[in-house]
């Protein structure tokens, strides 16, 4: 047995009426051969009248080598080991649960064929302790190493290979799935020019950072008066963007009842890496420039 290649799940051939996810190899006059992907690159075929719902013109258009399609299962032969897909039956929402399934299943096939490869054991011992006893239970493998990083009961009921495949299994399911904390941002220009101006202002930016949490941590920094930047860090970005929200609507809340006014110059969003290093590269430059603003006026104050 191979210790880099197996199917994902536990049937070796999949069901009719199963969404699958499948490489296109070659095109033929009949259609186009495939792959399936998730069962062991197996070989099916797609054929001419089932690729679109549409006339073909160019079947290149269509469907090309080399790429990833979802089709849909329509006659299994598991004695010749013939299998018929069809493309055009295949629902937009079909689609998108397939890809995210393949995806689950991609991430559980690497870390289980780096654990193979490293103890030397059959990758199918592993689906056959580990994975599909687990898919059995939790609907998919991927789920129960998801939830196994805060609950380690997850893996009571199964019998890996040894302690130490299993010890190895996870700690690298520690490191490949613990969520990684999403940036989210939102831009305001709070200005206030009553008697509390600056106090104000200074009031309704803390009340938007007081509704931190051990989970969100909100946090208000000047970007040259009078936009601020309020940024926050979540395991889940409709949380993040939900947080900031609420940051703004407080800071609102706050200055107008001094007279002042908070306008949303960019709506809370998740941040990807660069924008962030750009903010932090930004922010540093601001801090850097009121330094030397400082020691210019302290200067002229001793003069």
């Amino acid at each position: 047995m191979s210790t880099s290649n197996c199917r994902f799940y536990e049937n070796k051939y999949p069901e009719v009426d199963e969404v699958v996810m499948v490489n296109v190899q070659q095109i033929a006059e009949m259609g186009a051969y495939v792959k399936l992907l998730e069962y062991d690159n197996i070989e099916g075929m797609v054929l001419l009248s089932e690729l679109s719902r549409r006339r073909i013109r160019s079947i290149q258009k269509l469907i090309r080598v080399g790429r990833n399609e979802v089709a849909v299962v329509l006659r299994v032969d598991k004695e010749k080991g013939y299998i018929d897909l069809s493309k055009r039956r295949v629902s937009s929402e079909e689609i998108v649960k397939c890809e995210e399934r393949y995806n689950k299943s991609k991430a559980v096939h690497s870390i289980l064929r780096r654990c193979a490869e490293k103890f030397d054991i059959p990758l199918e011992q592993l689906y056959e302790s580990v994975a599909w006893p687990l898919s059995r239970e939790y609907g998919h493998a991927f789920d129960a190493f998801r939830i196994s990083i805060t609950d380690p009961s997850t893996f009571d009921k199964i019998t890996p290979p040894s302690k130490a495949v299993l010890d190895d299994l996870k700690d690298h399911i520690l490191r490949r799935l613990t969520p990684q904390a999403i940036k989210c941002r939102a831009d305001v220009e709070v200005s206030c020019f009553s008697y509390e101006g600056i106090d104000a202002i200074k009031k309704a930016l803390g009340a938007a950072e007081e509704l931190s949490t051990e989970s969100n941590q909100i946090k208000v920094k000047l970007v040259a008066a009078p936009r601020y930047v309020i940024t926050t860090q979540s395991l889940d970005k409709a949380t993040g963007i939900s947080s900031l929200n609420e940051a703004i609507e407080r800071v609102n809340e706050i200055i107008t009842k001094f007279g002042g006014v908070c306008d949303v110059a960019m709506a809370p969003k998740a941040v990807t890496a660069t924008e962030d290093a750009e903010l932090q590269a930004l922010l540093e430059r601001k801090e850097l420039e009121n330094a030397m603003d400082s020691d210019d006026s302290d200067e002229e104050f001793d003069e």
